[in-house]
């Protein structure tokens, strides 16, 4: 470690001291964050309280009902429709709702919001309350539209595993029955029409909208990645847009499945034989940014189908589905038949195929062993770059050859000035590689290699459920961004807080580029743009571009690109003498010209015809 290396580390220290004093809250602070601390369990308590003694009198409620058979049936939906009751398992704390017999708000007992995290809360995470969900079937009976959102559900059978809902409704009923599958997040479900004389089930259609909470640090980076997708039978996966409202409603095909996709977390639906083509559809809506109700606020996007039953084959009356409520979890998406894993946004084409085929396997890999996150982003980074280190010398090599060849080159385009002579310069420039065993290409064709990996990991990391509520160093949140200083106000194109990570890979990201300047060669053509300048500038934009991305990614670059400082310190210090290759390109174009004239290639005497042909066309034209 040399004197300047280890004053900037000094400094680094020094400045992060001073972040750590400047922000420092002062007592009277502390005091009345203390309060509001006190005020806020104060309300909390009572609001428990509020919540327990309205439990006890529904529960009161459902007693009263089930004594009295005398009261009439007004009253008694009256009191159904206001009933709840909870179901837990060691997945899911769910409340069924009896006005519709549908389930009203789901809890993921293994997980937290962000929220819950941050503050060391044991709340299981939410993903839709009371009034976020519903599902309904909607049919004619005459001229009569009936809904079972507005019908009233009996409890007719319950236990640990198993929840029947039935309504009665003209000469027969509707039965909705719910299983849960032990360790498991499916939820087998069945809804069955029983008896129901003179109702087509031809054209029964199920209603389903819910409306997710946030559930993550950055509500805007939820909604950016949260849409509806869809398996569509012969031609796959597909999704609806995820930046603005969507809708399809003209299917090619029948649906195998529908899934309402946030970031971390997706509800899906598939029924055990494919909603019809006919009818069906579905439709996401956004927020607008103006709008200051509670929706707008706390919720990501309104998510909405409608969906033509089939019916099963062995029964003409029931129609039976599953219900998937969890974490977008590759390993366990990909354990379904159904192909759940599209959902996870790793990419398109080859970019998918690196992350599915290469890195996911590799890093479930290294986290298998029990490394943490941040040791298994590191080795995750050396592997990869340890896997490109001959790239990443053949492009070394390729920059000095032409940084050697750069006089010789400057040369030829001070003897053809004009453009007339473009083809003899461009023929003498192709002999003047070939004889000196170097190319232009040779340099592009490993950053091609490279960049597709680069492209793929900028994928994974913000879809990478394992990174979610894993913290590492200052960053509390891998999947979110850091935050060493809370700006207080917002900057246009950057946000409210600093992100060191940022910081870290763009500073090294500068140092790099500043490494291999001398490598860049400057177009010689008038009204091209500076590569240099491009360069530099490339590393400011990263500032804005990441600081609000996920802390894992911008940490990932900031090692992957120490990596590349150190694989090309090592190559210019111990692997490439540059006076050496000079002397070898040398001899090379001396035994070549020493050897006379090769037999032209047939791309060489294309050229040459071309020239010669461009040559009397200026001729001609002249005359």
């Amino acid at each position: 470690m040399d004197r300047n290396t280890l004053t900037g580390l000094v400094l680094i220290g020094l400045l992060l001291t001073v972040f750590t004093i400047i922000n420092k809250p002062s007592e009277e602070e502390i005091k009345q964050q203390e309060a509001e601390i006190a005020r806020a369990n104060d309300a909390k308590a009572k609001s428990e309280e509020k919540d327990s003694v309205a439990v006890d009198a529904a529960k009161s409620s459902k007693e009263n009902i089930d004594l009295d058979e005398h009261q009439n049936t007004t009253e008694k939906k009256t009191e159904i429709a206001d009933s709840l009751f909870t179901r837990k398992t060691d997945k899911f704390t769910v409340d069924f709702s009896t006005k519709g017999g549908q389930i009203s708000s789901l809890y993921l007992n293994e997980y937290k919001s962000y929220e819950s995290y941050s503050a060391e809360s044991k709340e299981a995470l939410c993903l839709f309350s009371k009034g976020d969900h519903l599902t309904s079937y909607s049919f004619y009976d005459g001229d009569q539209l009936i809904q079972t959102k507005d019908l009233y559900f009996e409890l007719k059978n319950e236990s640990k595993t198993q929840v029947i809902l039935e309504a009665p409704y003209n000469t027969g009923s509707i039965r909705q029955t719910y299983k849960f599958v032990k360790d498991s997040y499916n939820i087998d479900y069945k809804v069955e029409f029983i008896e129901l004389n003179g109702i087509s089930k031809d054209n029964i259609q199920m209603s389903w909208q819910t409306a997710f909470l946030q559930t993550e640090k950055l509500l805007s980076e939820q909604r950016r990645v949260s849409t509806i997708c869809y398996d569509e039978q012969e031609e796959g996966f597909d999704y609806l847009s995820e930046t603005s409202e969507d809708e399809k409603n003209d299917f090619n095909n029948e649906v195998n499945w529908i899934a309402y996709k946030q970031s971390y977390f997706s509800s899906f639906l598939a029924p055990k034989t494919p909603f019809q083509k006919k009818g069906t559809s579905i439709k996401v809506a956004t927020y607008d940014e103006a709008d200051t109700s509670k929706y707008a606020s706390t919720h990501i996007k309104d998510f909405s189908s409608i969906l033509t039953l089939n019916f099963d084959p062995n029964s003409n009356n029931t129609a039976s589905f599953s219900w998937y409520f969890g974490p977008n979890d590759y390993e366990l998406l990909n354990e379904y038949n159904e192909n759940y894993d599209d959902i996870l946004n790793f990419g398109w084409g080859l970019f998918r195929w690196i992350n599915v085929y290469a890195v996911q396997p590799v890093f479930s890999i290294l986290l298998s062993f029990g490394f943490g996150l941040g040791l298994s982003i590191f080795l995750l980074t050396l592997l990869i770059k340890t896997a490109l280190m001959p790239v990443q010398w053949k492009m070394f090599v390729s920059s000095v050859k032409m940084r050697i060849l750069k006089p010789k080159t400057e040369a030829l385009n001070a003897k053809y000035p004009n453009k007339d002579d473009a083809m003899k310069k461009q023929m003498e420039m192709m002999s003047l590689y070939k004889e000196s065993g170097a190319s232009p290409l040779s340099g592009c064709l490993p950053m091609l290699i490279q960049m597709p990996i680069l492209l793929a990991v900028f994928r994974f990391f913000p879809a990478a459920f394992e990174l979610r509520q894993q913290s590492f160093l200052w960053a509390d949140d891998l999947s979110s961004y850091d935050s060493i200083v809370n700006l207080g106000f917002s900057i246009p194109l950057y946000g409210d807080h600093v992100s060191l990570f940022t910081l870290l890979m763009s500073a090294t990201t500068l140092l790099y580029t500043v490494m291999n300047s001398g490598n860049v060669q400057q177009p010689t053509q008038p009204g091209m743009p500076n590569m240099k300048v491009l360069m530099y500038i490339f590393p400011v934009m990263m500032i804005f571009f990441f600081n609000n991305y996920s802390s894992g990614l911008s940490y990932y670059y900031f090692i992957s690109t120490l990596f590349s400082i150190l694989i090309m310190f090592m190559i210019k210090k111990f692997f490439v003498d540059e006076e050496k290759l000079k002397l070898k390109m040398e001899a090379k174009a001396s035994s070549a010209s020493a050897a006379g004239p090769k037999k032209k290639s047939k791309f060489q005497a294309r050229l040459e015809e071309m020239q010669r042909k461009q040559q009397e066309a200026l001729k001609n034209k002249k005359k």
